[in-house]
C-alpha cells in the first residue's frame, strides 16, 4: 500500500433500500426476499426528484432483492456489485410475524432488551451481526482501495446500518436512537490507517443531500 492510500479518505453512503409490503405492516423480515412495494419504489422516485443522491463510483448492495431494486432506481447507470454479508439479520423464529403477534412471548421480551448475546430464537445474535457487519465493510473498502475508488453507495437494511454505525463510528451512537426512513442514511469516511489500527471511520451526516447549489459533487 503506497504511502498516500494510508491518508486518503475512502467515503461511503450508507443507504437503506426502500419499503416493502412487510415493512408496510410492521412485519419482521429479514432472510425473507421480498421486492419493494409499488409505494416503496414511488417513493424512492419522489426521493430522487426531492433530494441530491451521491454521484458514487460503484454502489453495493445486499444480495436481497429489496435492495439490489432500490440501487437499480436511485443509482441506474453505476457499477453494481453484491456482498453476501450486507444481508439483514436473521430473525429466526420472528421471522414475519409483527410486533402485534409477538409482543406478549417471553422470549420476544427478552430479545428487545439487548445485549451482545441476545439473539431470536434459531436466528442471529448481535455479535454475530457485528462479525458479519464488521466483514462487509473490510471487504468494501479493502475493494475501494485496490481500484483506487474513492466513495462508492452501500445498500443495505436499517439493522445493518444501525450496528454498523454504532460498532466502527466515531462519534458513538446509540443504535436505539437511529430511525432511518427507507431510501436514506448516513454519509461516513475511513482512511485505510484508521480502518486498519482502530475498525473505525468517521460518521458526516445524512445522506441524500438537500436541493442546492452547495450539494457535494465528486
Amino acid at each position: 500500500m503506497k504511502g498516500s492510500d494510508i491518508i486518503k479518505g475512502y467515503r461511503l453512503s450508507l443507504i437503506r433500500h426502500g419499503l416493502t409490503f412487510a415493512n408496510e405492516n410492521g412485519i419482521y423480515i429479514g432472510k425473507t426476499d421480498l421486492p419493494l412495494s409499488d409505494m416503496g419504489a414511488s417513493e424512492l422516485c419522489s426521493k430522487l426528484e426531492e433530494y441530491e443522491y451521491p454521484r458514487v463510483h460503484r454502489v453495493y448492495t445486499s444480495p436481497l432483492v429489496r435492495c439490489t431494486e432500490t440501487a437499480e432506481i436511485l443509482f441506474p447507470n453505476t457499477e453494481t456489485c453484491v456482498v453476501e454479508d450486507l444481508r439483514e439479520l436473521d430473525f429466526g423464529e420472528f421471522e414475519g410475524k409483527s410486533v402485534h403477534d409477538l409482543i406478549n412471548l417471553p422470549e420476544y421480551k427478552d430479545w428487545i432488551k439487548g445485549g451482545m448475546e441476545s439473539r431470536p430464537p434459531c436466528g442471529e445474535s448481535i455479535a454475530e451481526l457485528c462479525v458479519r457487519t464488521y466483514k462487509a465493510v473490510h471487504e468494501i473498502l479493502m475493494d475501494m482501495m485496490n481500484d483506487g475508488i474513492t466513495h462508492a453507495a452501500v445498500i443495505t437494511h436499517s439493522g445493518i446500518i444501525s450496528n454498523m454505525l454504532s460498532c466502527f463510528g466515531i462519534p458513538k451512537i446509540d443504535p436505539k436512537e437511529l430511525q432511518i426512513p427507507a431510501g436514506e442514511g448516513v454519509e461516513v469516511i475511513a482512511t485505510a490507517q484508521m480502518w486498519q489500527q482502530s475498525q473505525a471511520f468517521e460518521i458526516l451526516g445524512l445522506v441524500p443531500y438537500e436541493k442546492t447549489s452547495d450539494s457535494p459533487e465528486v
